[in-house]
């Protein structure tokens, strides 16, 4: 499987499509004046605690409180509070835990009030970004990820992570961390680790340890709400997560970003440097690559599958629904057969979708009736095999006695939502619009109105591709034309974005000449 990251960057944001195999599998979006971003690491203040919900809430400068809940805080909360105040006041000299005692654990059925008090500064790490009207959601288990290992403080537990499979690997990754990690900090072993040499992973876990050093540091005399630790740009860290051997192609279209990612490059994985490359061409990154277009297919309500058959998908407050249907290309000469095809097939979208919209929660999905058992399971077996490309952390249940599928799914993010139905610019949704054969004479007597005010102007004109092709094909083109009668060269550009009728004039500083 081939994967490309494509970059679009503007001046507000920075736009990430992850494609696999040219199709649109993740779509991310970062404002570049965001000021939360999950694994941001805060010194907040206990703002208000409420034992009914054995929950707190924490100032950490966002315009609602943070949600912190008890079964988030950690058996580690005590050693946590106590280093805390400890790097405020002076008395930890060390961001190292070699001398740090731990405290006793908290117990996992305790109540909120019994270990936090209010106004108490504490280290805190976003969990889960704002959505809607919720503020963040955070934890007191901090992590420090890195490519190969990550880093949770007052701990001695090493895990590894469950996808590499050979005994021998693990054993051998267990032991060469026991040997380079430091006392009191735990080591979470990634699947990126497998086969990597002490001298990688020692180099990491140093530079993992540089940024809980600028946590120590920062803390010092400091006050609340802060931010200590800022997770590195959603390029970087999709990168991190998630580059592999089958990683072919970064194309970006901002210089600097291009160059950061290169650097990001040369530290993670330097063999594969060369894969980055900077857009040069003036068409859009994301039109050159036809990821507009697949964006326009993949939300909104229905989506289409390449055999006719459609999914439609709706969202409820409590959950997300998706009905199957079959569309009208079924075959019907073997009725179960072409049932299991588009049910698998659907089945495979499906998960697609969940990726690219960011589908969190409960999803409900009524798949198309099979009779047959074994059907029925090669359906489960097929979409737990499709959702293990997802990052996010998913449940998939057997299909029910009514033949509905549910599946819940990690929501760390505002979903993606990106409304594709357009009301006609035209009609303004009427209906009705002006004799399309008119179009060119309205054209014509715009064309004249400019040339009259500005006869020294070069123009250029912009429309929608089919009438670009009316415009400038054949010797008897309007452009001919208008090169006959007012001597001048009218250069004509077709743009995918306009619709039909559209058309807008520009001069030659490439400035929108406004008739209105």
């Amino acid at each position: 499987m081939e994967k490309e990251l494509i970059i679009n960057s503007t001046p507000t944001e920075v736009e990430i499509a992850l494609l696999e195999d040219s199709k649109l599998v993740e779509l991310h979006n970062q404002k570049t004046n965001t000021n939360f971003t999950v694994g941001d690491i805060f010194l907040g203040r206990i703002k208000r605690l409420m034992p009914g919900l054995n929950a707190a809430f924490v100032d950490i400068g966002h315009k609602k409180d943070a949600f912190l809940h008890y079964t988030d805080l950690g058996p580690k909360l005590r050693s946590l509070l106590k280093y805390t105040e400890g790097s405020i006041n002076g008395s930890q000299r060390s961001h190292l835990l070699e001398n740090f005692k731990l405290e006793p654990e908290i117990i996992k059925t305790g109540k909120i009030d019994q270990v936090l008090g209010k106004r108490v500064p504490i280290l805190v790490q976003v969990l889960k970004e704002p959505i809607g009207t919720k503020g963040p959601r955070l934890t007191c288990e901090l992590t420090i990820p890195g490519r190969f290992m990550v880093l949770t403080p007052f701990s001695d537990v090493i895990a590894v992570s469950k996808k590499i499979g050979n005994a021998e690997e693990r054993k051998r990754l267990r032991l060469l961390i026991e040997s380079i990690r430091p006392k009191n900090f735990g080591i979470i072993v990634r699947t990126a680790a497998e086969g990597k040499k002490v001298a990688d992973l020692h180099e990491e876990l140093q530079t993992m340890l540089g940024k809980w050093e600028s946590i120590y540091e920062q803390l010092g005399n400091s006050k609340p709400p802060l931010k200590l630790l800022s997770e590195i740009d959603k390029a970087s860290t999709i990168l991190r997560d998630i580059l592999n051997d089958s990683f072919n192609k970064i194309v970006v279209n901002d210089k600097q970003l291009h160059q950061n990612i290169q650097g990001d490059l040369g530290s993670i994985a330097p063999d594969k440097v060369g894969i980055a490359s900077f857009h040069r061409s003036r068409k859009p990154i994301f039109e050159s690559f036809g990821i507009n277009k697949q964006i326009k297919a993949s939300f909104g309500k229905t989506a289409t599958m390449a055999s006719g058959a459609y999914l439609v998908i709706e969202h409820t407050e409590a959950m997300h629904v998706i009905d199957v249907n079959s569309g009208h290309k079924m075959s019907s000469h073997d009725q179960e057969s072409a049932v299991l095809n588009v049910n698998l097939e659907a089945a495979e979208e499906i998960a697609r979708q969940l990726r690219l919209r960011d589908i969190g929660g409960i999803i409900i999905i009524d798949f198309i009736d099979m009779r047959n058992r074994d059907h029925k399971q090669a359906l489960v077996q097929s979409m737990r095999k499709f959702m293990k490309k997802d990052r996010a952390q998913h449940t998939i249940l057997s299909l029910s006695k009514f033949g509905l599928m549910q599946i819940t799914r990690q929501r760390v993010r505002p979903e993606v939502n990106i409304n594709t139905a357009e009301v006609c610019p035209t009609c303004n949704g009427t209906g009705k619009i002006n004799a399309s054969i008119l179009l060119t004479d309205d054209i014509d007597r715009d064309l004249n109105f400019i040339l009259q005010a500005h006869p020294k102007s070069n123009l250029k004109l912009k429309v929608h591709p089919y009438v670009f092709s009316y415009l400038t094909k054949g010797w008897k083109s309007m452009q001919i034309q208008w090169f006959r009668k007012h001597f001048k060269w009218i250069k004509i550009q077709p743009d995918n974005d306009y619709y039909m009728t559209q058309y807008k004039f520009y001069d030659e500083q490439d400035d929108e000449i406004r008739l209105n």
